[in-house]
């Protein structure tokens, strides 16, 4: 019988469809064809085809010959969603509000080799890449207009990646997004009844039960949510409770690479390299002009960063978005245990 299950996190309930439970073979996506491009500007030796760069951190040359090139390069966004110059001019349009569209578009050209993604790229890159998100963040919140700066990755056509080099995005906004927002007040709510966060209620129940853990590290736990929107849905949390990604340690964030590529070699072998979105939520920036003061007062104790892989395996149609509600055909005790099975990432 299918089960109805309660998102504490989203304040969102999924129906798991065991009643026409999927493995791993039955859930193969017809991948669209590979982007076929005759010229990619992320590529080195292209960088004049991008936009002026933000920022280039290079490596050293693992065979001991000096300093390589690039390693890492941000760029504004050729075709920003939201730019940075001018005011917000927020204003009442009658029933509606207006502001205008101000914020920040950039992309992060993960590696300069055009064929690598998390699944193959070294932890110690991983680690300078993650870095330079938290760079980023770190300095977009300087800006007081800006009050949420989200990181994401899309890999494969059907996750909406437009180009096959590897790249994440950054975008900053002038208002919190709602799916922010819900996660903020539903551990706003439980912390103000019980004095304790909410992922880290989630995160004990996990390592207790641990049916859903897929790799517990010394820093970071992966596992599939118990409400998992999508099949092979995983979640990683920090062990130490900790509201702001920027504020994580090199040593966590070596250890998060790790996780994140072990993870996504998991996803790659069993799932025959499936499109799948990251997605890295952290708090909102407290200091920003429209924020008020109250209404963050136990922040630092209620909100914990994490971070979300969602594979593009099924698709959202009439059902989902007419009534917010997800179906998915995979338990997410099953999932784990598909991944946990396999052999480890490093």
């Amino acid at each position: 019988m299918s089960e109805l299950r309660y998102d504490p996190i989203q304040g969102r309930w999924v129906i798991i469809a065991t009643d026409r439970s999927r493995r791993p073979h039955d859930l193969l996506m017809n991948h669209r064809p590979a982007h076929k491009v005759r010229f990619c500007p992320f590529c080195p030796g292209n960088e004049a085809r991008t936009p002026p760069e933000i920022v280039a951190l290079s490596g050293s040359d693992p065979t001991g010959g000096g300093a390589r090139g690039w390693q890492v390069r941000i760029v504004p966004n050729k075709y920003p969603a939201l730019s940075v110059e001018g005011n917000l001019e927020r204003s009442g349009k009658g029933l509606y509000d207006f502001m205008r569209g101000v914020g920040a578009h950039e992309v992060v050209i993960d590696s300069p080799d055009h064929e690598a993604d998390f699944a193959s790229l070294p932890v110690d890159h991983l680690t300078m890449l993650l870095g330079a998100y938290q760079d980023r963040q770190r300095d977009l919140y300087r800006d007081r207009r800006l009050q949420y700066v989200l990181v994401f990755k899309n890999h494969g056509a059907e996750a909406g990646a437009t180009l096959p080099h590897p790249h994440s995005q950054i975008i900053a906004t002038p208002i919190i997004p709602r799916t922010v927002v819900v996660e903020l007040q539903q551990a706003q709510a439980h912390y103000q009844q019980k004095r304790r966060c909410l992922f880290c209620d989630v995160l004990n129940e996990e390592l207790d039960r641990d049916e859903r853990i897929v790799k517990a590290s010394e820093h970071f736990v992966v596992f599939a949510p118990y409400a998992s929107r999508f099949p092979f849905e995983l979640m990683i949390i920090p062990r130490q409770h900790a509201h702001l990604m920027s504020s994580a340690s090199p040593v966590a964030m070596k250890d998060l690479a790790a996780c994140l590529r072990d993870a996504c070699r998991r996803i790659k072998q069993l799932l025959d390299d499936p499109a799948y979105n990251i997605v890295f939520h952290t708090a909102p920036n407290t200091q920003a002009f429209d924020t008020p003061g109250h209404y963050w007062h136990t922040l630092p104790e209620d909100y914990h960063w994490h971070v979300e892989i969602l594979p593009r395996l099924t698709r959202i149609a009439g059902f989902e978005n007419g009534t917010d509600f997800y179906i998915n055909p995979t338990a997410p005790e099953s999932a784990a245990h598909y991944l946990r099975e396999l052999p480890g990432g490093d």
